[in-house]
């Protein structure tokens, strides 16, 4: 993975020292808050709804094993003991004290990380495939292009206050992984006939009030041209974003306004000034990043290992199911991806708490070769273990709590901290999973039921992005009191949809026995072989609707 040089160090450790000398200010009443505003945000520092949060970044969601026992250090000294990873890969601590965040964020930069442009109307973390670099569907690995957008976009002079806060996603895989058709501007990486690498630009997708799915503005772009483009579409998006709204403020908003070709054609009319310029890139400067994405020295791993770990999964029933749903293929034979539930009942999802970050990186080290990955169902990955220690990690997960075998099915839902903690939210998040996790808790009917994404948010930012799961849950105000409407048909990947609303509104403690309704449709009008999301797009909304509200 990347790691700092001089320069990148130099940059963070000089940001720590200006916010402290800000943070410092500000608790002594020379700064208001309205000055103080801007310099927290872009620093990630939030005031929540009982707290402060602080949200740190983890770039396209990859982790080297001293840095999340880094993480769960600050969260045992400075927090409750616990952290919160996010769908856009980030970890956030819920409870920090103002006057501590200076010091949080100079033990972040002691194993190069920060919480820069985690917030604020910027350019935020680029989000990519979890299995980045190991997945057998990829035609090219995009966690060099991730780090070159990262170093283009941080702390880019020109685009530090933008109408609204912008994301980009990445994925070089067949299979989009990275959900780039509901990002501000989505990148996909492939290959021509030549081998080229070339690049699909996509942009004015999001979520939030006013969902959309993005739209192609470039289909086959040159490597070498990939921030310049970058930089246009920022650039346009700067000059003609509205800035009247914030509601309305989205480049989302921009490109419909605008029309695809109009947008197409501003950009290209302002490319027309980039291209070839400074900042395209070079065969050197793509080296001189690839150079920290090299594959570990991999042990081979022999037939027999592999027949013997195939045997183990079938005569051993529950590590089967382990296998089934949290193990995934690897590009390499003999090695696998395992992914790390982090939904259970006794926590909320996305959750870990401070001794499972260090058991989880001393895990890393062991079977992993000290790297871990971050989702954007807010679970952890480790991405090369061999076949013949699987059961062994197996065993040691589950005496953590961390062997969940739920990856993929209706458990493993995505879920936004809501009103338990976020001032923006109009209901509370947590209960609601909690509770569906409660009524849905048999591991056969949960794999009967197939892949089903069950996504909530507590509010129209979709944090939760509960617009695109095969289910979204979606809190919302009546006159003071907390409802939640259902959404149906959503998806991401490469035919991603938005939902379709199912109809009025439920009280909390009804959600759950509509969720049951809901999946009685479900499994009574399947066909053999055939997923929730695949029963719906056949026989529609209506008899979902029939049932719910009959």
């Amino acid at each position: 993975m990347y790691r700092y040089d001089t320069h990148d160090q130099t940059l963070v450790d000089e940001r720590v020292a200006q916010f402290r000398d800000q943070m410092r200010r500000y608790l002594e009443g020379k700064i208001s808050d309205e000055e103080f505003l801007p310099l927290r945000v872009q620093n990630g520092l939030y005031i929540q709804r009982y707290a402060p949060m602080l949200r740190i970044a983890i770039p396209y969601g990859m982790l080297a094993s001293y840095q999340l026992r880094k993480l769960g250090e600050i969260a045992a000294r400075y927090d409750r003991g616990y952290g919160h990873f996010t769908t856009r890969t980030n970890l956030q601590l819920n409870w920090p004290k103002l006057e501590d965040v200076p010091d949080i964020l100079a033990d972040l930069a002691s194993v190069q990380m920060h919480a820069i442009q985690t917030s604020g109307n910027d350019i935020r973390n680029t989000s990519t495939d979890q299995f980045s670099g190991i997945a057998a569907d990829e035609q090219v690995d995009p966690r060099p292009w991730c780090e070159l957008i990262r170093q283009w976009s941080t702390f880019h002079p020109e685009f530090a206050y933008l109408p609204r806060k912008f994301k980009i996603a990445v994925t070089g895989a067949e299979d989009d992984r990275a959900a780039i058709q509901v990002h501000d501007v989505g990148l996909r990486f492939w290959r021509d006939d030549a081998g080229e690498v070339r690049v699909s630009v996509l942009a004015g997708g999001g979520l939030g009030r006013t969902p959309m799915i993005g739209s192609v503005v470039c289909e086959d772009l040159p490597w070498q041209h990939l921030l310049t483009y970058l930089e246009a579409i920022l650039r346009v998006y700067n000059q003609f974003g509205r800035r009247d709204n914030k509601f309305k403020a989205r480049i989302k908003i921009l490109v419909k306004a605008l029309g695809v070709d109009e947008f197409r054609r501003r950009v290209e009319e302002e490319w027309a000034h980039l291209k070839d310029g400074p900042q395209t890139l070079t065969d050197e400067a793509v080296a001189a990043v690839t150079e920290h994405f090299v594959d570990p020295e991999r042990r081979e791993i022999g037939a027999e290992a592999i027949e013997a770990y195939e045997a183990l999964r079938a005569d051993n029933r529950a590590f089967a199911r382990f296998v089934t749903n949290n193990v995934t293929d690897h590009k390499v034979a003999g090695y696998k991806a395992v992914t790390l539930s982090l939904k259970r009942r006794e926590h909320s999802p996305g959750d870990v708490t401070s001794e499972q970050m260090g058991a989880i990186a001393d895990l890393a080290d062991e079977f992993s070769y000290g790297e871990l990955r971050v989702t954007h169902e807010q679970n952890l990955v480790l991405t090369d273990v061999p076949v013949d220690r699987i059961e062994e990690l197996w065993q040691r997960l589950d005496e953590l709590g961390l062997a969940n075998p739920t990856v993929g099915t209706l458990a493993d839902l995505i879920c936004c901290p809501g009103g338990d903690y976020c001032g923006l939210a109009n209901a509370k998040s947590i209960p609601v999973a909690h509770a569906i996790q409660e009524r849905f808790e048999d591991l056969d009917f949960l794999y009967d039921l197939g892949p089903l994404e069950l996504n909530i948010s507590g509010c129209m930012n979709a944090c939760g992005h509960h617009h695109v799961g095969n289910i979204g849950i979606l809190g919302v105000d009546k006159k003071g009191e907390e409802y939640y409407q259902i959404s149906l048909g959503g998806s991401q990947g490469n035919a991603s949809s938005l939902g379709k609303i199912l109809g009025p509104s439920f009280y909390r403690e009804d959600v759950p026995g509509v969720i049951d309704k809901l999946l009685q449709v479900y499994v009574g009008e399947r066909t053999p072989d055939e997923t929730f999301l695949d029963t719906y797009r056949r026989i529609g909304l209506k008899p979902f609707k029939e049932r719910v509200y009959a």
